[in-house]
């Protein structure tokens, strides 16, 4: 089986992200006849003088009537290496609430500039963005190097100016990538228009790049999502926990506590489709068998007693908010963390990040539509959780509005 990269991309509006992944899609030959064939007809009826592959990610027919992406797209390929998801998000700063939901789930962000235009406010905002949600690997693709006439001094310098910025942020690993999404230069293949680039395309660089270590592996994380009673003779007696491995490896024989009751017992076996398994490590998604019969229901969460996640129902939280009504203290939101929901109530809101200057604003006393800000919840039943930084999973929640169950905002624990 071949291992998955998610890879979300970024940037300023006409940065040519859909460009980039239609090149991508088109140079690995992961198109079908008629999806190529619907594009170069669309492409002629609007006069481009070339095949506009950045219409096979801009379905909406607002996006293609204004030559911007509105909505997060997402495009599956794959390569004899690895197979990749890659999220379209929008530039606009209007729609940062978008590009906080296809970076969330993100192995790496691909942040683009135009080598014209070199890093903007917005290039800034999204490699902010890219930083609190704990994205691993950043990659600036500095795009439209046709059009400065492959200028090696242009490069150094928008390179030069995105590490003094990104310095003050937590990215460890961020590489640097001249390309032309319209000519498909250093995507696939080296380019021999960039000789004074030493480095690898940027296919190459998603193909080789390391991610299992970027999981937690030392922390056991198991939120129970469905317990298992099949009713048959055969497994009359079967009784088993089904979820995803948030952290942390799991083993039979291995001494476990069920939280939030503090019940402990011992991994009997781990269940999957194809049989038992020795052993289980994010994100495999298995079944869990211990040895004593407990109290176990969704929600719980399933850890080592010597390494237990912090529990409590006082929680403070960056929180994204994504809707157009403000986001005040005393409001009453449901929070969903792992497999687990509860009610709560707003306490207080602490301060809003200014995302272009990353100051703090404490003075705010509401947060507005795609305001990131620091805030206090009250939950009506513990929470078992870890910070954000620690575990991606157990460390983040979504605010659903009770009355129409709409996701309204996004939060990381702290």
């Amino acid at each position: 089986m071949r291992e998955l990269l998610r890879v979300a991309t970024a940037g300023s509006v006409d940065d040519g992200k859909s460009t980039l992944i239609g090149r991508l899609l088109f140079d690995t030959k992961s198109l079908f006849s008629d999806q190529l064939a619907a594009v170069e007809r669309t492409s002629r009826e609007r006069g481009d003088g070339y095949v506009d592959l950045a219409l096979l990610t801009d379905g909406l027919r607002a996006e293609r009537e204004q030559g911007i992406t509105i909505d997060v797209a997402y495009r599956y390929f794959a390569t004899p290496k690895r197979s990749f998801i890659l999220a379209d998000t929008p530039g606009h700063v209007q729609y940062t609430r978008n590009m906080v939901t296809g970076a969330s789930t993100a192995d790496l962000a691909l942040l683009l500039v135009d080598a014209r235009k070199g890093v903007l406010q917005q290039t800034r905002r999204h490699a902010f963005l890219a930083s609190l949600l704990r994205v691993p690997h950043l990659v600036l693709c500095v795009n439209k190097m046709d059009l400065v006439d492959f200028d090696e001094g242009v490069f150094e310098r928008i390179k030069d100016d995105f590490r003094a910025f990104v310095a003050k942020l937590e990215i460890v690993d961020v590489a640097t990538i001249p390309i032309s999404a319209l000519g498909g230069d250093n995507l696939v293949s080296r380019s021999p228009s960039t000789p004074w680039y030493e480095g690898t395309s940027l296919l190459h660089h998603l193909e080789e790049l390391h991610i299992a270590s970027d999981r937690n592996l030392i922390d056991v994380r198991f939120p129970v999502q469905w317990v298992v009673r099949p009713r048959t003779d055969e497994l009359h007696d079967y009784r088993g926990y089904a979820g995803q491995v948030a952290g942390g490896v799991l083993k039979p024989g291995d001494e476990v506590i069920v939280l939030p009751s503090g019940l402990t017992s011992r991994i009997a076996a781990i269940d999957t489709y194809d049989g038992p398994v020795a052993e289980a490590f994010p994100p495999m998604s298995v079944t869990v068998r211990l040895e004593d019969d407990l109290d176990v229901s969704r929600g719980d969460m399933i850890a080592r007693p010597a390494n237990q996640p912090a529990v409590g129902q006082d929680i403070d939280l960056m929180v994204c908010w994504m809707v157009d009504a403000p986001l005040r203290p005393r409001a009453r939101l449901a929070i969903k963390h792992t497999t687990r929901s509860v009610r709560s109530v707003i306490k207080n809101i602490a301060y809003r990040v200014d995302v272009d200057t990353l100051h703090r604003d404490d003075s705010v006393a509401e947060l507005r539509l795609n305001d990131i800000g620091r805030v206090t919840v009250r939950t009506t039943a513990p929470l078992c959780f870890d910070p954000y930084r620690r575990n991606r999973t157990t460390g983040s929640v979504l605010l659903i509005d009770e009355a129409t169950g709409a996701t309204v905002g996004a939060g990381m624990l702290l």
